[in-house]
């Protein structure tokens, strides 16, 4: 089944979204690195039981990519959302069968992609376009290659995410999300909320 793998905040500069994280959860997102196919590099958060918050910007220095960018960031809404301050936009769902778990998706999660950094190695859906599907409420699915995984390998942050609220959903066991999962349905408009435990108590993260 379906597990939370790390939230995505998007920002127009990774500076402009790490001070965003650290004002919200106290601590500063640690550097990542880059990836070359989307033009995007990131920092990266441990928020404990193998899960992580990722900030990505586009990276002023990658050459533009043969493709729309992940994450809805070429768009033009989101590039005007981001003019107001970085943003919770995304959330990926982690599978060990990736082909299978697409397979039962009751929306189109775009096509599978395999990439790598360092020695990070993983399969992750990426629509077409780039768009976020249910304005970022349903996730992307990656399917991690071998034992190495971020969460793993980033210091202690003290944080914990305790749950994510997601916006007007249908039944999320129809897309085979664990129901172990700290995920709950809310009416709230203001789309994505994280709810993390930090060393100065519970924050959200909208």
């Amino acid at each position: 089944m379906l597990v939370i793998d790390h939230l995505i905040v998007a920002a127009r500069t990774l500076d402009e979204g790490a001070a965003w994280v650290r004002e919200r959860l106290g601590v500063d997102p640690v550097p990542g690195g880059k990836h070359a196919l989307m033009g995007t590099h990131n920092r990266l958060l441990a928020l404990g039981a193998g899960r992580y918050l990722e900030v990505i910007a586009i990276d002023p220095e990658a050459p533009l990519p043969g493709r729309p960018r992940w994450f809805s960031l070429d768009a033009p809404a989101m590039r005007e959302r981001l003019a107001h301050g970085p943003a919770l936009v995304h959330w990926v769902a982690r599978t060990a069968d990736l082909d299978a778990a697409v397979a039962r998706l009751p929306y189109d999660a775009g096509a599978i992609i395999e990439l790598a950094r360092g020695p990070y190695r993983w399969r992750i859906t990426v629509p077409g376009e780039g768009a976020l599907a249910a304005a970022g409420a349903l996730p992307t699915l990656i399917e991690w290659s071998g034992p190495a995984h971020p969460a793993n390998d980033l210091p202690d942050s003290g944080c914990v995410l305790e749950r994510l609220l997601l916006p007007d959903l249908p039944d999320l066991l129809a897309i085979g999300l664990d129901p172990a999962e700290p995920v709950w349905v809310h009416d709230a408009q203001s789309g994505l909320v994280a709810h993390v435990g930090t060393p100065e108590g519970l924050r959200a993260v909208p």
